[in-house]
């Protein structure tokens, strides 16, 4: 009988995986690392047939890159643009390769289930490597699944396919491309603070990131915008008017030219509107249907901005969260772009996990009863995930073991709760549009009366409210019970919260769905930005100095803006894809990035100046 190790990207999934293919009947081994057990079950492959099976784990990444050399901070900095790498097994994950090593070397097959994305890919061939050291004529395979539910692994271990070498490769090359730009421009502007500026820097490390920094850019932008507005005054026509005898209260009507920036040009055209005297006449009144659609299918991207908004929690511990629950086979794999559903995926069995809750239990079983509708189709599919959606059903979220805190409770029902929205019909309404003329003045209202909300009875967080009008009548005349020439002043925009920040970096494509949040948290964690009491980011004197001073150097594509990382980024899809090959894309980054570090280092008292004036000695 031939013998298959598994190897998983997480202890947590090895369990799992173990579980759903031993059934009631795994056997448990210990190996030197503690955080590492080893799992022997028998299982009959339909590809393979009976075979015996070990299944482990890894701990995230394997290996770790470092130069080959290295000095002084303050001596060695642009050498390492050049300076050769080497790729070495990650301090603290020796055991974790030994124990592949040793059972790769009993083993003719080894079965990759890392997770299905581009990091996946990397740690899969990582895991490779160490048991092809051992066993250089093992046959390597790898698993295609999305949740750790115990169907969808066995269907996926009969249906093995092969590591994406090309992702894999991206990574590295992000990986190394990081290090250099990273180590480079943190030496050069820590050893050039602490220096220069006495008490700035306060002795610390002023560390660099390719991501924390367009990251950081976005929260100093809007700063700025917000701390340069100069407030405009400007000026509309307030109106108030009513059917004649109604006992309803006033409707106010939107001045249809808006607001006027000229005080003489909005006082000449109020005051031909006041010869109208008290009456005003309807010129027309229509209906016509209207919704709120529901949502679409869920997003990593969409999981954090809404998550943020709706329950206050912080991208990263959002992200955290959901893996956790993703371990734990309650939700699908946490890390997609997809927003629309394969139709091969059936749709009525997830709702009707569901329909054991105590709180949407019973709204999950009408859909299953015919109110089902299929979800909206988004414009994304990385072609590797699902939509994020539960894949387990939980009779009290309030009093489950695996939902270790509040906040565990509230994603997953967040995320329960926007599954079934999607399989529901759009909320339904009908909307009022009335338009009057006062003079020769035009103004408008809008109302809408909701008649069904569907989605909205179980997506509490939406909010759509019936906001009527009374019964104006086209044609006939009205009463004007306020007409005035009414002033205000353009605000400044607000800071940025979360949901917009993960917003603009989705946009420019500055990290992935699954890192945005720790680039986020690395701007706190670093003291260049702060979130104030109302959940918005206020940057440090640090942040704000940082990126004033990169922006004066001058550099062709600063490396506060979004531009620069979107073309790495863009880079890597290609090495992805196959269309650009390592070499050529390490060359390009490499030589774009040394050209400005060149610069900022020429004109490093730029920086210094700018640290001066925005941060206290």
């Amino acid at each position: 009988m031939s013998r298959v190790l598994c190897v998983a990207e997480k202890p947590a999934i090895a369990k799992a995986l173990a579980g759903a293919l031993g059934g009631g009947n795994v056997a448990l081994r210990s190996t030197s690392s503690k955080y590492i057990k080893n799992y022997d079950v028998s299982y009959n492959f339909p590809q393979w047939g009976p075979c015996q099976v070990t299944v482990t784990s890894v701990m995230g990444h394997l290996t770790d890159i470092k130069f080959t050399s290295d000095g002084p901070w303050h001596n060695v900095q642009e050498q390492l643009f050049t300076t050769p790498m080497e790729t070495l097994i990650a301090e603290g994950m020796q055991k974790v390769a030994k124990n592949i090593q040793q059972e790769a070397k009993k083993s003719q097959r080894l079965f990759i289930w890392t997770d299905c994305d581009r990091e996946g890919e990397f740690i899969g061939s990582n895991i490779v490597d160490e048991a092809k050291k051992a066993n250089p004529r093992i046959q390597v395979f790898r698993a295609n699944f999305n949740n750790a539910e115990p169907s969808h692994l066995r269907q996926a271990a009969g249906r093995p396919g092969t590591i994406n070498q090309n992702e894999a490769e991206a990574v590295q090359v992000r990986r190394e491309l990081d290090l250099r730009t990273g180590a480079a421009f943190t030496r050069l502007q820590s050893t050039l603070l602490q220096k220069e500026v006495n008490g700035a820097a306060k002795g610390q490390v002023i560390s660099y990131g390719p991501c924390q920094f367009p990251t950081l850019g976005f929260v100093v932008d809007r700063y700025f915008r917000r701390k340069n507005h100069l407030p405009e005054t400007f000026w509309y026509i307030q109106l108030r008017a009513k059917p004649n005898g109604s006992d309803a209260k006033p409707v106010n009507f939107n001045w249809s030219r808006g607001r006027l920036f000229d005080r003489m040009a909005a006082v000449l055209l109020y005051e031909r509107a006041l010869v109208a005297g008290s009456k005003a006449k309807i010129t027309s009144v229509s209906e016509k249907p209207t919704k709120q659609y529901k949502p679409l299918p869920l997003t990593t991207v969409n999981l954090q901005k809404l998550g943020a908004k709706f329950l206050h929690l912080s991208g990263k511990t959002i992200m955290g969260i959901a893996e956790h629950l993703y371990n734990k086979g309650y939700i699908s794999y946490p890390r997609t772009e997809t927003d629309r559903y394969d139709t091969a995926i059936d749709l009525k069995a997830l709702v009707a996990k569901q329909h054991l809750n105590g709180k949407w239990g019973d709204y999950s079983k009408a859909l299953s009863d015919g109110k089902f509708t299929r979800p909206r189709d988004g414009k994304h599919d990385d072609k590797a995930h699902p939509p994020i959606h539960p894949v387990k059903g939980i009779a009290n979220v309030d009093g489950n073991a695996d939902l270790t805190t509040k906040a565990h409770a509230q994603v997953y029902e967040f995320i329960c709760r926007h599954f079934l929205a999607t399989c529901s019909d759009d909320a339904q309404g009908v909307k009022t549009e009335v338009t009057l003329e006062y003079g020769p003045e035009k103004f408008h209202a809008e109302g809408v009366r909701v008649i069904a909300r569907n989605y909205l009875e179980v997506y509490t967080y939406a909010k759509w409210d019936s906001k009527e009008l009374p019964a104006f009548v086209q044609s006939e005349e009205v009463s004007v019970s306020l007409c005035k020439l009414a002033e205000g002043k353009t605000t400044a925009p607000t800071l940025l919260t979360e949901p917009e920040l993960i917003a603009l970096m989705d946009t420019n494509g500055i990290g992935t769905d699954a890192t945005m949040a720790d680039h986020i948290q690395k701007i706190q964690d670093r003291e260049f930005a702060v979130k104030n009491r109302s959940k918005e980011f206020m940057p440090t004197q640090l942040g704000i100095a940082l990126v004033v001073g990169y922006d004066r150097i001058g550099l062709e594509k600063s490396l506060s803006k979004p531009g620069l990382r979107r073309e790495t980024e863009e880079m890597m899809n290609s090495i992805g894809h196959g269309t650009v090959t390592p070499q050529a894309a390490r060359k390009k980054v490499v030589q774009e990035y040394l050209a400005m570090f060149k610069q900022t280092a020429e004109k490093k008292q730029v920086l210094v100046e700018a640290f001066r004036e925005y941060t206290p000695s």
